[in-house]
């Protein structure tokens, strides 16, 4: 049996309980380079419980609707920034913890110029691009130790067109 999932745009208010929209919005908080760069600065919560912050680049393949989601992962050492290196919408898919597992996914999609930062232990999906190129910087924990949990849905939940 398969249960349905709707997408909604991505917003820092609806994504607030799962990390960060990365993103221009509003104005600078400084202006740099003889005034012609706005810094918007800040933007993400980097949390690491040891190691070190490492930049690494994901080539993901693109994904096509209907989608089925049978996994999600977390990343109990150490939160994930997702920057896309396109201009193309992809889906982000979180989960809120329910007693160690993921409770019912929200879907979100990201448009060009958005990435997220997934705050350290939240429930995600894989990456999911809508076109190729799927390429991605990714900030995230560069250390020892397992930083992954996975958890298999007995059911997929299907997400399609909004």
């Amino acid at each position: 049996m398969s249960r349905d999932i709707t997408i909604h745009p991505l917003t820092q208010a609806a994504f607030a309980p799962f990390g960060d929209v990365l993103e221009v919005a509003g104005t600078p908080d400084v202006m740099i380079n003889e005034g012609m760069c706005g810094r918007h600065h800040d933007k993400a919560q980097l949390d690491f419980t040891e190691g070190r912050a490492g930049i690494s680049i994901f080539d993901a393949q693109a994904r096509s609707l209907p989608y089925s989601l049978d996994m999600m992962e977390r990343h109990p050492d150490g939160s994930q920034a997702f920057i896309p290196m396109h201009q193309n919408p992809y889906l982000v898919l979180v989960a809120q913890d329910a007693d160690g597992v993921p409770a019912t996914p929200v879907v979100f999609e990201a448009q060009a110029g958005q990435g997220v930062n997934y705050h350290r232990n939240v429930w995600h999906g894989v990456l999911c691009p809508l076109h190729d190129p799927g390429l991605f910087a990714v900030v995230d924990r560069i250390g020892s130790g397992e930083n992954l949990e996975t958890h298999w849905f007995d059911d997929p939940w299907i997400i399609d067109q909004t």
